[in-house]
């Protein structure tokens, strides 16, 4: 399998994820916790949002960003390299601020969102893909 087409499957779980998340918070439900039953402490903490928007959406906005970018590659849309930079540029500031929302989880909220730490190593396995497959650039 393709780097192109793990990052691909990748961006679509992630999708399913944030939709999912965005889904309860708009019905005003509880997500199931499937580990521990502190998600709710963590998705309705005041670190919920960055700029006024909820962290949900920008990770929806983060997966289908990388999803477009990656079927580009996949079908070849000129120019390459632009799409290589701007995949890396993307998941680079992805696994940044994975870390940071992982940081206040585990120092500053001090609970645990299985759903937002799966969503954290989704960006983080990306990151992996990059820095071990030809996506870098030279």
């Amino acid at each position: 399998m393709t780097p192109h087409a793990l990052l691909f499957t990748l961006a679509a779980i992630g999708i399913a994820e944030a939709v999912y998340l965005i889904r309860k918070r708009m019905a005003m439900e509880k997500p199931v916790c499937i580990l521990g039953e502190e998600c709710h402490v963590v998705l309705e903490s005041k670190y919920n949002k960055i700029f006024g928007v909820h962290n949900d959406v920008l990770g929806l906005a983060f997966y289908i960003t990388v999803s477009f970018i990656t079927a580009f590659l996949v079908i070849g849309v000129e120019p390459i390299v632009l799409w290589v930079l701007l995949a890396n540029l993307a998941i680079g500031g992805g696994a940044v601020m994975s870390l940071f929302l992982v940081y206040l989880q585990w120092r500053v909220i001090k609970a645990w969102c299985i759903w937002c730490v799966m969503s954290a190593l989704t960006i983080f396995f990306m990151g992996l893909i990059l820095l071990t497959s030809t996506l870098i650039l030279p």
